[in-house]
């Protein structure tokens, strides 16, 4: 092939340009240098301050000149409390409000397995998962590496700020391992400069090739990328769509005179990232979720930032006032689709901006069923359920404004405020104030939530044992997994699930997840 040709022409020393192309141009984000440790300095031999050291705390010297036998004394020796790289977190005990006792108790492969399969059923779950895998927590046992399984989780929900910051303060040159992840979030976070600069010092952390080569062309060591690459591809140590694509980056007059590639179905990070600087970026909505944090930044378009921004925000991954920013970014070229979805959200701002009663209502009317088909009503509310209330509303607009103050941090004020103006809103009214409601016709999921606060609600017997056992993280998280069991049809599961987190002082978890499973199910909103 042509751009192999060439690139093994170069790396066998034909005058190039090469070296003098500059590398990627990088987004700077984290500025946080990776924590560094440095040597503790050696205490000054002087007394202090100059005072004379007391006769009582002199050396002795009538102490024998040599030891009595050649033999080696025995020495007793205890293991320092040095903190483990796999105790890190972005969350202290103060903030969760969860013992660092955590996953102590729990085998760190067992845990590393229900961290990779357990799934959220509503956000207040989801929320509660984050905060697991951002907690400050003691290391548990095992051979598993559960720092690894955190960070891959965290990945996959989109977190890719979060992932980096706790890679970074574990260290993300601690080993091959948490290397890999940190140069896949540094990629997709469009800061690779440090992790490259690194591996250039720590070869031994990576032995892909297209890394190695990608990393020395980051930096500017140019030639020696294409050295590699020649030497690689005689080699056969790179795959084919590696080689084309790193070909094209080392070469960028190999673009226009190239076919486009075909793109793999399941890119890497450093395959994802390469096809968009040879100007063939992949879009990310058939892409894992960390890929979306790639389009956020606007670069593929308003259209590619508004889907990446409203699949991070249904995971709880992007905060409700950065959709809200990329919603009002711009006035909506077109109509349809998102399309509709953004001039609803326009226009409820614009009418609470101005104070415009007579609009409100139907603004509300109009954007409340486009927020639930996108699965957004969560985040929605938490941005509006305030500004909502007080105002002089049509009866159908209140209602809705009184859910959204149900699914809003506020729910219990909402519940005592406002009046329930039926059944469903009755029992949900009760949960929100932490009470058993009254006998009221509920659907069965929504009657096996409301009996966990009855006043016998008994935590599962498998995970009342993991409690007596000290296993706090793998019981909340069974709790989870539990939930979802309920969710889709099991609804004895719902009793236990939020039984269980209100045992363990979750209750504002429990509370939220049992409001908006009722009343999302209720809306048929997606889940």
């Amino acid at each position: 092939m042509r751009t192999r040709f060439l690139l093994c022409t170069l790396a066998l020393g034909v005058p190039t340009a090469l070296a003098a192309e500059a590398p990627l141009a990088a987004i700077d984000w984290l500025k946080r240098d990776p924590g560094m440790s440095a040597a503790l300095p050696l205490p000054d031999p002087r007394p202090q301050g100059g005072r004379a050291v007391p006769h009582a705390e002199r050396p002795r010297r009538d102490e024998p000149p040599v030891a009595a036998s050649g033999g080696t004394p025995d020495v007793e020796s205890a293991p320092l409390e040095a903190p483990s790289a796999e105790s890190a977190g972005l969350l202290s005990s103060a903030l969760t409000g969860l013992p660092r006792t955590l996953w102590s108790g729990s085998d760190a492969a067992q845990l590393a397995a229900l961290i990779a399969q357990t799934e959220p059923a509503v956000p207040a779950l989801s929320a509660q998962l984050l905060t697991l895998l951002l907690a400050e927590a003691d290391a548990p046992a095992g051979n598993g590496s559960l720092l690894v399984a955190r960070i891959d989780r965290l990945m996959e929900e989109g977190a890719v700020d979060a992932a980096l910051a706790l890679v970074e303060q574990a260290g993300g040159s601690s080993n091959p391992e948490i290397f890999a992840r940190w140069l896949d979030l540094s990629l997709l976070a469009g800061n690779d400069d440090e992790a490259c600069r690194t591996l250039a010092r720590k070869p031994y952390l990576t032995m892909d090739i297209a890394t190695r080569i990608y990393c020395d062309a980051r930096i500017g060591n140019w030639e020696h990328a294409v050295t590699v690459y020649g030497s690689a591809g005689a080699l056969g140590q790179i795959g084919a769509r590696d080689a084309e694509l790193l070909a094209r980056f080392l070469d960028p007059e190999l673009v226009d005179a190239s076919e486009p590639l075909n793109p793999p179905a399941r890119p890497t990070p450093l395959e994802f990232h390469l096809f968009e600087a040879v100007g063939e970026a992949l879009p990310t909505q058939p892409l894992p979720r960390m890929f979306a944090a790639a389009d956020l930044s606007g670069n593929s378009g308003w259209r590619a930032q508004i889907l990446a921004a409203e699949r991070l925000a249904r995971r709880g991954t992007l905060s409700e006032n950065r959709l809200l920013g990329i919603y009002t970014d711009r006035e909506p070229a077109a109509s349809g689709g998102v399309w509709d979805r953004v001039a609803a959200v326009q226009d409820l701002e614009a009418a609470l901006n101005a104070g415009r009663g007579d609009l409100i209502g139907p603004a509300l009317l109009a954007a409340w069923p486009q927020m639930r088909s996108a699965g957004l009503l969560v985040p929605f509310s938490e941005l509006y359920a305030a500004r909502l209330q007080g105002l002089d509303l049509d009866p159908r607009a209140a209602a809705l404004a009184q859910r959204a103050a149900l699914l809003s941090p506020d729910y219990e004020e909402a519940a005592r405020r406002l009046p329930a103006r039926s059944g469903l809103i009755r029992a949900v009214h009760a949960v929100a104030q932490g009470e058993m409601p009254d006998t009221v016709p509920l659907a069965p999921a929504a009657q096996a939530i409301v009996e966990a606060w009855r006043p016998d609600a008994e935590v599962p017997p498998e995970l009342a044992s993991l409690l007596r056992d000290g296993k706090l993280g793998e019981a909340i998280l069974r709790a989870i997994a539990l939930f979802q069991s309920g969710a889709e049809g099991n609804h004895a599961d719902l009793t236990g699930a939020l039984a269980t987190l209100r045992r363990v002082g979750l209750e504002d978890t429990a509370r939220r997840a049992a409001i908006q499973q009722i009343l999302l199910s209720d809306e048929g909103a997606p889940l």
